[in-house]
């Protein structure tokens, strides 16, 4: 009776795995991606800046293309925003206090859609402060590199307020107004490797 229960559970899981497909796992291309942002500052411009050293993986359903899942592991002292005083400024305890939190991750919970209509949402940690996020994004297509590894392209992005991550360093304009803007615009371009 044990080995019919055992036979029916593996005929129902290979039904299973066929029917939904079977999700393959691709490892983010840092070489070919890119983490950035940009954020308001004194109320007339903009800052742009990203980071440089980051690892991640996506989930990609087989049959559908379909992303399944998303992490990312990001070195938060690879910031870079072409200034140096201001990424030292960012690195310190005032913002990010990467002597103390060196990285930020993410975690998908859900992911759904298909091709220019995709949801993801997780948790973001950013100095030891866990968020739930979503992120809007699209398939950008999928291609065979030059190894002979397929590989795909995502495009997302999302809104944050920094304040919720604890990042809440400011100063006032003599004019009124803010030094720095509170939501952050992430931007997200990434290229995986199978």
């Amino acid at each position: 009776m044990r080995r019919i229960l055992v036979l029916c559970l593996a005929v129902v899981s290979l039904g299973v795995a066929t029917a939904f497909g079977a999700v393959q796992t691709f490892q983010v291309d840092p070489a070919h991606s890119q983490v950035s942002f940009v954020i308001p500052h004194m109320g007339v411009f903009k800052v742009t800046g990203g980071f440089s050293d980051f690892v991640g993986t996506v989930g990609v359903d087989a049959a559908t293309g379909a992303l399944t899942e998303a992490t990312a592991t990001i070195q938060v002292a690879s910031i870079d925003t072409r200034v140096v005083k201001r990424d030292d400024h960012l690195r310190s305890a005032d913002f990010f206090d990467v002597a103390n939190h060196p990285t930020m991750t993410f975690q998908s919970l859900t992911a759904e859609g298909l091709g220019e209509a995709i949801t993801v949402r997780g948790v973001l940690t950013i100095r030891g402060v866990s968020r739930e996020i979503t992120l809007q994004g699209k398939f950008v297509g999928s291609a065979t590199n030059m190894m002979g590894k397929k590989v795909v392209g995502f495009e997302a992005r999302g809104v944050i307020d920094r304040r919720d991550f604890g990042l809440t360093w400011n100063r006032a304009l003599e004019t009124g107004g803010i030094v720095v803007g509170n939501d952050v615009t992430i931007v997200l371009e990434v290229q995986a490797a199978e």
